[in-house]
């Protein structure tokens, strides 16, 4: 039988590429229910030339324009995080894969979660803000979560079949694109020379966690909760090449390891056709044309956001969720050209020191923490955008 999934955020980097997935293997996969938040002639485009049951988009201000183009075609059409919640849980859906930005993934990913559905998880925000919850509620209700991130994904092929203990989980990241400049240059920086990543063609929120190496803090703590490995043992080296997507070093000194030419296509579909294989037409490496594989110790000097997740995992409870929210508000606001790029790490100590601690929060305190990490956040943006003038 198909394998028939929703894709929350269809519009984004990783939705399309799941669409290509999708598309090449129209024997295994079948679209069902696309969402997008504002993006809607694309959407409308994917929901035609997949021909799927439904579509979400969040925006409401979109809703007349896209139920116009699609009610011609038999396409049912949504608006809303509440119906994205509703569809996740339908009967025809196996797999939900969730590429949603940010903290607005958390909601939908819960309702999948306790429907069963199996989680293609591309969405980090939601085990780095609420991480132990999902856990727990992915166990409880028997949903498996097989991670798309390319390094988790790596992680997770190292461990197929695997039975030793873990000693340490070895994350790759690129460098992105300051790897070479000094931390002058780096604070400095424009949002243009943030998003020119010299690996990976992403969206531009995670491009640019990639540029503040924040993206890896985010890739430890949720590495921390998907395999139960204590941070302590999860180390983060810069491998520019980006050939070498993750490590993991076991109790008997040994180093598994996962390699490919960049191509996210690749963990996407490996999620989707989880325990299989199937076939890809990606290049594959040249070993005798592979010159060298370096690797680098971060500095955390130039790159504090890397820092900055470590600590909060350590503090635990709400914390990371502060962490996230400071961030993505921090992130948008130098999108705009409104602060500088050292901002970033600055704004988001500031709003760590600041939040209440709850060690154990519920699902609701982490909502009310995210709340309150983005007003703070925004309060503390006035006083540097009020600097810069």
């Amino acid at each position: 039988m198909k394998r028939r999934i929703a894709i929350l955020g269809s519009t984004g980097s990783i939705g399309r590429q799941a669409l290509e997935v999708i598309s090449a293997n129209p024997d295994l996969f079948i679209a069902e229910v696309l969402t997008a938040n504002t993006n809607s002639q694309l959407l409308i485009e994917q929901a035609i030339r997949h021909n799927v049951n439904s579509v979400v988009i969040t925006d409401e201000s979109k809703y007349d324009q896209v139920e116009a183009a699609l009610s011609g075609h038999g396409i049912k059409v949504f608006t809303g995080i509440s119906s994205i919640c509703s569809l996740v849980r339908g009967e025809n859906i196996d797999m939900v894969l969730t590429a949603m930005v940010g903290f607005s993934g958390l909601e939908p990913t819960i309702s999948a979660i306790k429907a069963g559905k199996a989680i293609a998880l591309a969405n980090k925000e939601t085990l780095v803000a609420a991480g132990s919850i999902i856990m727990k509620l992915a166990a409880e209700y028997q949903a498996p979560i097989i991670p798309v991130d390319s390094e988790h994904s790596a992680v997770f092929q190292c461990l197929q079949g695997e039975r030793a203990e873990i000693e340490k989980i070895i994350l790759t990241a690129s460098g992105g694109p300051f790897f070479r400049k000094n931390a002058q240059e780096i604070s400095r920086a424009t949002p243009e020379e943030a998003l020119n990543h010299p690996n990976w063609i992403m969206g531009p929120k995670v491009t640019i966690d990639s540029a503040s190496m924040m993206n890896k803090g985010l890739e430890m703590i949720e590495a921390h909760w998907l395999f139960g490995v204590k941070p302590k043992d999860i180390e983060v080296v810069i491998h520019p090449q980006s050939i070498i997507h993750s490590m993991v070093q076991f109790s008997d000194g040994s180093v598994t390891a996962q390699l490919s030419i960049p191509d996210m296509r690749l963990p996407i579909q490996y999620a989707l056709s989880y325990p299989h294989r199937i076939k890809l037409n990606t290049k594959r490496i040249d070993f005798a044309q592979l010159s060298q594989l370096e690797f680098f110790s971060p500095d955390i000097e130039k790159f504090p956001a890397l820092a900055i997740a470590y600590k909060a995992i350590e503090r635990g409870g709400n914390i990371p969720c502060a962490m996230n929210a400071a961030n993505e508000v921090v992130v948008e606001s130098f999108l705009k050209g409104e602060v500088n790029f050292d901002a970033i790490p600055a704004i988001i100590w500031e709003v760590i020191d600041m939040a209440p601690y709850i060690a154990d929060p519920t699902i609701d305190e982490i909502y009310e923490t995210d709340r309150e990490s983005r007003s703070t956040a925004n309060q503390l943006l006035i006083k540097y955008k009020a600097l810069l003038n």
